[in-house]
C-alpha cells in the first residue's frame, strides 16, 4: 500500500468496520478531504478487487486491498469531483458496480430527533422504517431505526446478501437512531437489522415501523411504498365529521376479514384466504345492501401465527400480507367509502408480543418494555407490556394510531382491553405490582398516554372516532379531557352484553325473576356515551343462538327479540359478522387448542355444551340461509338496519335523558317492557317510538298505557311473517283512550306476540 495512502487512513476504526462494531462508519467509509487529497474507503467483504468509477471524468481509479476481510483505500489529490460508483470483482468472477451508500447525508434532522425525545413527532412513521426515495439522483430506500442502546446496527436483507458487514449504519449524534441510504434496496425487498449489543451478541430484529411485513411470528419486514394508491373517497372525507357525529346513526358490523371473505370447496373444506380486493367485492355490496353505517375490523395489522384473530400485533405499520400488499388494503377502504360505508379498526397498544425478533429487548435492554418483572408481564398473556413512561415509546405507538387514520383513511380506531391499560394491578395478586407515586393502582403514564393520544387525534382529525373496550367501572372514559375524561367518544358497554345475555339465556317461563337484568343498564346508561356490542367475543363463547333456549323457532324468535330490543335501546349498535343469518356455532379463527374445544355451560350462557371441532369452518356459515328461518331472520337484520336509519328517536338523542322514558319497567310477571325513544323536543320535526318488548314465550292481548292521546301505528314488530314470524302483529293504528295503565292515564289494546318486539309511532298526538 502506498505509504501517504497508509498514513492518510485512521486504523483505530477501521478495525471497527471490518469487525462490524463500529456506530459511525460513515466518518471513514466513502470519500473523505484528507489536506491536500481526496480518499476513498470501502468495505467490501468478499471483494478480490475495486475500483472507484468518476463517471464525470470518465477516469478509473483502482483501489488498494487495506484489509483481506475486503477494505479498500484509494486517493487522488483534491479536486471538485461529481458522483462515483464502485467496480466490485469478486474470485467466482462476477463483476457488479454499485453505488456507495457511505456517500449521502443523513435524511433525519436534528428537529426529528428533538421531537422523538419529547414524544411530539407525530408523523415519526416518515423519517424512521424504510423509505423509498431518490438522493442526489440516486433511487434507492432510506431506513432509520431507535436503537439507543446497540453497539452497532446494519441493516440486512435481499439487497446484501443478508450481511450484516455490507451496510453498517451511522449513529445520529446522541439520539440513538441509526440510519443509511442504501441505493441497491428497490420496492418488494425483505430486510431486517442485525443488532450487536453489549456482551458481543448479535441479532435480528424486525423493523417496528416497517409499512410491510412476511407473515409468520418471526417474518421479515418487506419495503412498501404506500404513497402511490389513488384515492377516490373525497366526498365520504369531507361528510365524515357530519356523519360520524354524537347526533348521527351508528350501526357497526364486526367482522375478521378472513373469515368473512373465505369460500368453501366443493367438498366443504375451506378454499385459500382471500386477498383485500377479494374481500371488496363480496364485503362491499353486503354491508350497503345491509343497511349498516360501519364496518370495524378485528386487527389487520401484521400478527403472530399464534394468535389469528390479531391481538398480537408484530407490525403496527403493516397490514397482515395474509391478505395482499398495502394497496390492496388502501383499496378496501376506498371502496368502503365509495359507498358511504365507514370503516374502524382495532388497535392493540396494551402490549406486544415477545418473538424472538420482535420488540422485546430489542437492543439488548428493554427499550420498549418495563424493566422490572412486576411491570414488563401481562398477567393473563404471554406478551410484554409498553412503558408508557418513556417517550419515545408514547411515541411510536401515537404516531401509529395516527398513522392509520391519515395514510390508510380510517374513520375510527377502536383501543383494545384499555383496562389492562389503566390499572397496575390488572389481574395480580399482592406483591405482584408496583403502586403508583400517590400509592394508587392507577398507571398515570399510561393515563397521560391515552389522554395525548386522544387530544391529537381531534386536533389533526376532526371527526375520527376513538373507541374504548373497558370492562371496570373507571369513570369517565368517555369524558372530556378538558374535565379530566379519558377522552374516548365511545365506550363498549360490555355490562350491558353481559346483563343481557344472562338473562335471556334463562326459559321464559322463568323470567319473571330476572328482570332487572334487563332495566339495571338505564341507570347508568348516560354516565359514559356507549356502543352496545355483540362483538366477537361473544361470538367465540357461543353463538347467540346457542344462548337463547328451546326448538329452532323459538331461538330464530328469540334471536329477532334480541336484535330489535338491541336497536331500540340507547346506545349505538354493533353486531358480529354471521349472528345476523343465525350461526349456529362459536367463532373461532385457525386452529383451537385442545383445551378450548368444549366452551361450558356457564361460557355459553344455556344449558347444553358447544362441542367445538378443532377444524372449525372459519368461514361465515352463508348455507344457513338454506335452512328454515334463516333468511327470514337475515330479512328482519336488514329491515331493521335500515328502520334504524330512518327514525332519529333511535339514535339522535343517545346520550342525553331526554330521548329515554320508561313506561313500564316492572311488569316482572308478564316479562314485558314498554318505553318511549325520542329525537327533538316536542315540536315540528320531532319524532317520539313506543317500543313493546314482550320477553315471554306467549302470545298475549294487553291494554298497555302510553304516554298521551291520540292515534298510535305498529310500523315494526318482529313477529311479522315477512320475518318468519307468526304474523301475530297488529295492521290497524290504535286509538288511544281515557283507560288507565301502567301508571299512565291513556291506553290502547294491542296484540303482543311471544318473544317479539313491536314498534308504535304517534300519528296524530293530542
Amino acid at each position: 500500500m502506498q505509504e501517504k495512502l497508509y498514513k492518510l487512513m485512521d486504523w483505530r476504526f477501521i478495525e471497527g468496520i471490518v469487525y462490524s462494531e463500529e456506530d459511525n462508519p460513515h466518518r471513514l467509509l466513502g470519500v473523505h478531504r484528507m489536506g491536500a487529497y481526496l480518499v476513498f474507503q470501502a468495505f467490501m467483504p468478499g471483494a478480490v478487487s475495486v475500483n472507484v468509477l468518476l463517471r464525470e471524468e470518465k477516469k478509473i481509479l483502482p483501489m488498494e486491498m487495506a484489509d483481506e476481510a475486503g477494505y479498500f483505500a484509494a486517493m487522488m489529490f483534491y479536486r471538485k469531483i461529481g458522483a462515483y460508483q464502485y467496480e466490485v470483482s469478486y474470485e467466482d468472477g462476477r463483476k457488479v458496480v454499485v453505488e456507495d451508500a457511505y456517500r449521502f447525508l443523513p435524511q433525519i434532522g436534528a428537529s426529528d430527533t428533538d421531537k422523538l425525545e419529547a414524544g411530539i413527532h407525530y408523523t415519526l412513521y416518515e423519517k424512521l422504517g424504510a423509505h423509498l426515495t431518490e438522493n442526489n439522483g440516486v433511487k434507492g430506500c432510506g431506513f432509520a431505526v431507535w436503537a439507543p442502546n446497540a453497539l452497532r446496527v446494519s441493516v440486512v436483507g435481499d439487497f446484501n446478501g443478508w450481511d450484516g458487514r455490507v451496510h453498517q449504519m451511522r449513529r445520529l449524534w446522541d439520539s440513538g437512531i441509526f440510519e443509511i441510504f442504501v441505493p441497491e434496496a428497490k420496492e418488494g425487498d425483505c430486510y431486517k437489522f442485525e443488532v450487536k449489543v453489549k456482551g458481543g451478541l448479535t441479532y435480528l430484529k424486525a423493523d417496528p415501523y416497517a409499512f410491510g411485513a412476511e407473515g409468520g411470528t418471526d417474518g421479515a419486514s418487506v419495503i412498501r411504498d404506500i404513497r402511490n394508491f389513488v384515492w377516490h373517497d373525497e366526498k365520504w372525507l369531507k361528510e365524515r365529521k357530519e356523519k360520524q357525529a354524537e347526533t348521527a346513526p351508528l350501526n357497526i358490523y364486526e367482522l375478521h376479514l378472513g373469515s368473512f371473505g373465505m369460500e368453501k370447496t366443493e367438498d366443504g373444506r375451506e378454499a385459500a384466504l382471500p386477498d383485500y380486493r377479494e374481500i371488496a367485492q363480496k364485503l362491499v355490496p353486503y354491508v350497503k345492501e345491509m343497511g349498516y353505517t360501519h364496518v370495524e375490523c378485528m386487527p389487520v395489522m401484521e400478527h403472530t401465527e399464534n394468535d389469528l384473530w390479531g391481538y398480537e400485533t408484530t407490525a403496527y405499520y403493516a397490514p397482515a400480507s395474509r391478505y395482499g400488499v398495502p394497496a390492496d388494503f388502501q383499496y378496501l377502504i376506498d371502496e368502503l367509502h365509495r359507498e358511504g360505508i365507514g370503516v374502524i379498526l382495532d388497535w392493540v397498544p396494551g402490549w406486544f408480543p415477545k418473538n424472538n425478533e420482535g420488540l422485546s429487548d430489542f437492543d439488548g435492554t428493554c427499550l420498549y418494555e418495563h424493566l422490572d418483572p412486576k411491570k414488563k408481564n401481562h398477567p393473563f398473556r404471554d406478551v410484554r407490556l409498553y412503558n408508557y413512561g418513556r417517550n419515545e415509546v408514547k411515541n411510536f405507538l401515537i404516531a401509529g394510531a395516527l398513522f392509520w387514520v391519515e395514510k390508510y383513511h380510517a374513520d375510527g380506531i377502536r383501543m383494545a382491553s384499555v383496562d389492562s391499560m389503566l390499572y397496575l394491578d390488572y389481574g395480580k395478586g399482592d406483591g405482584e405490582w408496583i403502586p403508583n407515586m400517590y400509592g394508587g393502582n392507577e398507571n398515570l403514564e399510561a393515563i397521560e398516554f391515552i389522554k395525548h393520544l386522544n387530544s391529537m387525534m381531534k386536533k389533526r382529525n376532526p371527526g375520527v372516532l376513538m373507541i374504548a373496550e373497558e370492562y371496570s367501572a373507571w369513570a369517565g372514559v368517555t369524558g372530556s379531557l378538558k374535565k379530566d375524561g379519558l377522552g374516548f367518544d365511545y365506550k363498549w358497554n360490555t355490562d350491558w352484553t353481559k346483563d343481557y345475555l344472562e338473562y335471556i339465556k334463562y326459559d321464559p317461563y322463568f323470567r319473571a325473576h330476572h328482570q332487572e337484568e334487563l332495566t339495571l343498564s338505564m341507570v347508568y346508561a348516560y354516565s359514559e356515551k356507549f356502543i352496545l356490542p355483540f362483538g366477537h367475543d361473544t361470538a367465540s363463547k357461543g353463538a347467540l343462538y346457542r344462548r337463547v333456549p328451546g326448538k329452532a323457532e323459538d331461538k330464530l324468535a328469540g334471536l329477532r327479540l334480541t336484535y330489535a330490543y338491541q336497536m331500540a335501546h340507547p346506545g349505538k349498535k354493533l353486531l358480529f359478522m354471521g349472528q345476523e343469518l343465525g350461526e349456529k356455532e362459536a367463532w373461532q379463527a385457525g386452529v383451537i387448542p385442545a383445551d378450548m374445544l368444549t366452551v361450558s355451560e356457564e361460557e355459553s350462557g344455556h344449558g347444553e355444551e358447544d362441542i367445538v371441532s378443532p377444524e372449525m369452518d372459519k368461514a361465515v356459515s352463508w348455507a344457513l340461509l338454506q335452512e328454515e328461518g334463516h333468511e327470514e331472520l337475515q330479512n328482519m337484520v336488514k329491515e331493521l338496519n335500515r328502520f334504524y336509519l330512518t327514525h332519529p328517536a333511535l339514535y339522535q338523542d343517545d346520550n342525553k335523558a331526554s330521548g329515554f322514558q320508561w313506561v313500564d319497567c316492572i311488569d316482572h310477571e308478564n316479562c314485558k317492557l314498554t318505553f318511549i325513544r325520542k329525537a327533538g323536543k316536542q315540536k315540528a320535526g320531532s319524532e317520539e317510538l313506543l317500543v313493546v318488548c314482550n320477553f315471554a314465550g306467549i302470545d298475549r292481548e294487553v291494554q298497555i298505557g302510553v304516554p298521551h292521546m291520540g292515534k298510535y301505528k305498529e310500523i315494526f314488530n318482529t313477529d311479522d311473517v315477512h320475518y318468519g314470524g307468526q304474523g301475530y302483529i297488529n295492521p290497524r293504528a290504535k286509538k288511544a283512550v281515557a283507560k288507565k295503565a301502567d301508571g299512565c292515564e291513556q291506553s290502547i289494546r294491542i296484540k303482543m306476540a311471544a318473544l317479539s318486539v313491536s314498534i308504535w309511532q304517534v300519528t296524530e298526538a293530542v
